[in-house]
């Protein structure tokens, strides 16, 4: 298990400052104690806290491509990685890592959200690809890894793996959601479409979105039509 957190601007480019995306990671140490990091660049912010599992010794986060142009913040075992990375190296891929992060870098280059098809395993990410000027976040299949997300009063999409880092953000309100207390108390649960604080939205199970210009643009995950 490991926390991700982050904020990007879906039309002006403002700064990120970094002492805010650590804010809303540190509020996830509990999800990853064995490590922290923070990425920004012009209207994006990346936040990581890890519980390393795979390369141990490696693959800090948030992860780099060689060239720069890749950041990616992920939570989650990618099951058949191996596979994936021996087809990637037939490609021409170098991995500088042992783990299944890496994978990701290499994957989205490759084939783009395609890669998604390829990628048996649980997971929640978030990947920046500069040449593109885009964030793509996604989720597993099943939805084993959470992400929420929220669109902000300034223009940014914030996004975090626990909703207490979303409450990190200042301009996020704090407002309860009347249909989400009914429905806790009816059910004793709130369902995957809904959250206790008004604005705050589930990733739901296979989504994944390209926000582009303040346009999410749906893809192809898995078995559902997105």
């Amino acid at each position: 298990m490991c926390g991700i957190a982050g904020i990007y601007h879906l039309a002006t480019p403002k700064p990120v400052p970094a002492a805010r995306v650590a804010a809303m990671t540190d509020v996830l140490a509990h999800r990853g104690p064995d490590g922290s990091g923070v990425w920004t660049a012009p209207g994006v912010g990346l936040g990581h806290r890890r519980l390393a599992i795979i390369d141990v010794a490696g693959s800090p986060q948030p992860m780099a491509a060689a060239e720069g142009d890749l950041h990616v913040s992920y939570n989650g075992e990618i099951y058949n990685f191996a596979e994936v990375r021996a087809e990637l190296q037939a490609m021409g891929a170098r991995f500088r890592t042992e783990g299944d992060t890496e994978v990701l870098l290499h994957g989205w280059r490759a084939w783009g959200p395609a890669m998604l098809d390829r990628l048996n395993g649980m997971f929640a990410f978030a990947l920046h690809d500069a040449g593109r000027g885009c964030l793509f976040l996604a989720r597993d299949r099943f939805g084993v890894k959470p992400l929420h997300y929220a669109e902000l009063s300034d223009g940014s999409v914030a996004f975090a793996s626990e909703l207490k880092g979303l409450l990190a953000h200042p301009l996020l309100r704090r407002s309860p959601e009347a249909r989400a207390v009914e429905d806790y108390l009816a059910f004793g649960y709130v369902p995957d479409d809904i959250c206790l604080v008004v604005g705050v939205l589930l990733f739901l199970a296979a989504d994944a979105r390209l926000p582009v210009l303040g346009h999410a643009i749906p893809f192809r995950c898995g078995p559902r039509t997105l």
